[in-house]
């Protein structure tokens, strides 16, 4: 592991630990950085003991974190948010993996400023949401080391005009795709517009933004990723650039989204679509978001059959349902090749506040495939501390 992530991982995962080493009143910073690769038991279990280094302790959600004359803290405007998703499900017709299994996600997100008004952002995460068929919940799956999954830093340009960089995040951090559905399962979470949404969170990526005033912003971005002799934006590469015009105001919204991807020279053009309308009082009817995208493919190579594609989807959300929040949707399975078959997904699901920091998460889904059909039914718990 690199020293920047070592400096990240230390303090971080220390502050989560510290209420587990009931004698630990401080902590030696040194022992952390030595360590490249962290279990997480291994990691709680090697710490849990009292050392005579004078750095304060991170707290869990921020709190606390003030500069020291030591200077082995955090800043003063570094803060830290923590959270912990627990799932178990069950897929019928997922071939050779019907059985009940469960899986964790975990994740530390570190925010500082240094003027006020700019974000340097990190996100760690660790969780093995791939055992079994847990995959459609979309959770972290790296294995239980704690790694840097993602870094940026976002920064204004006067009052209109917004900047970020950062490396293994989406290109469209600074997007406002017009859609409010919350849900849960992978393929129908992204509003149908996957593709022109630059979601996929991997290489190089880098943007803009620009508020318009009266409802309407605009935005660029870009993703890509490149060998070190490759490099970026050359023919063999693997490039996305986009740009996206929202409107919103308090009760409806629209969004059009546009962009290419170079894959080895081919290029594909997508455009997607996306509106919502919310109720004026929250709870009287659902809310509803609408999306479609459409993909334009110049040409076949040997990772595509040449065919433009389609996606389409449509979700419900009531927002005040008893203490919860009851969400429905469907739609199209994913991005449908022009004459093929169209395969369909639905979902339901219902968040439950237990307290401020634990939500329970049912969901039902049933995805259609040129098999057999797959029914989900999991549970996901979460906390955030």
């Amino acid at each position: 592991m690199k020293l920047f992530q070592r400096l990240l991982v230390a303090p971080a995962a220390l502050g989560l630990l510290s209420p587990l080493a009931a004698n630990a009143s401080e902590v030696n910073l040194s022992e952390i950085a030595s360590y490249s690769d962290v279990d997480a038991i291994d990691f709680a279990n090697s710490f849990n003991k009292q050392t005579k280094t004078k750095a304060a302790p991170l707290i869990a959600g921020g709190e606390g974190l003030h500069r020291h004359s030591g200077g082995n803290s955090f800043s003063s405007t570094t803060s830290a948010t923590f959270s912990a998703d627990m799932a178990t499900g069950y897929v019928d017709g997922l071939s050779g993996n019907e059985a009940l299994t469960a899986g964790y996600s975990f994740q530390i997100d570190l925010n500082t400023t240094f003027n006020g008004e700019d974000s340097l952002d990190i996100s760690i995460d660790a969780g093995n949401s791939d055992a079994g068929n847990l995959d459609e919940l979309d959770l972290n799956d790296g294995g239980d080391g704690l790694t840097v999954d993602g870094i940026s830093y976002t920064f204004p340009v006067g009052d209109k005009v917004t900047f970020f960089v950062g490396d293994n995040v989406d290109g469209s951090s600074l997007y406002n795709t017009a859609c409010v559905y919350g849900g849960v399962t992978d393929v129908l979470d992204d509003c149908g517009n996957a593709s022109s949404a630059m979601d996929e969170g991997a290489g190089t990526a880098f943007g803009a933004s620009y508020d318009f005033g009266n409802g309407f912003t605009g935005a660029i971005g870009y993703t890509g990723a490149g060998s070190s002799t490759d490099g970026l934006m050359t023919k063999l590469s693997s490039d996305t650039f986009g740009g996206q015009v929202t409107y919103t105001d308090d009760s409806f919204g629209a969004s059009v989204t546009y962009a290419v991807a170079n894959t080895s020279g081919t290029d594909t053009t997508y455009w997607g679509f996306n509106g919502y309308w919310t109720p004026s009082e929250a709870g009287s009817a659902p809310s509803i978001s609408v999306g479609y995208e459409v993909g334009d493919l110049d040409k076949a190579d040997s990772t595509n059959n040449g065919k433009d594609t389609k996606q389409w989807f449509v979700g419900l959300q009531w927002d005040e349902v008893g203490s919860g929040t009851l969400g429905a949707a469907y739609g199209t399975a994913g991005a449908i090749d022009e004459g093929e078959t169209d395969y369909f997904q639905y979902e339901a699901f219902y968040s439950y506040p237990l307290n401020d920091a634990v939500t329970v998460t049912p969901v039902l889904y049933v995805k259609e495939t040129s098999g057999d059909d797959q029914t989900g039914v999991m549970v996901k718990t979460s906390f955030s501390f």
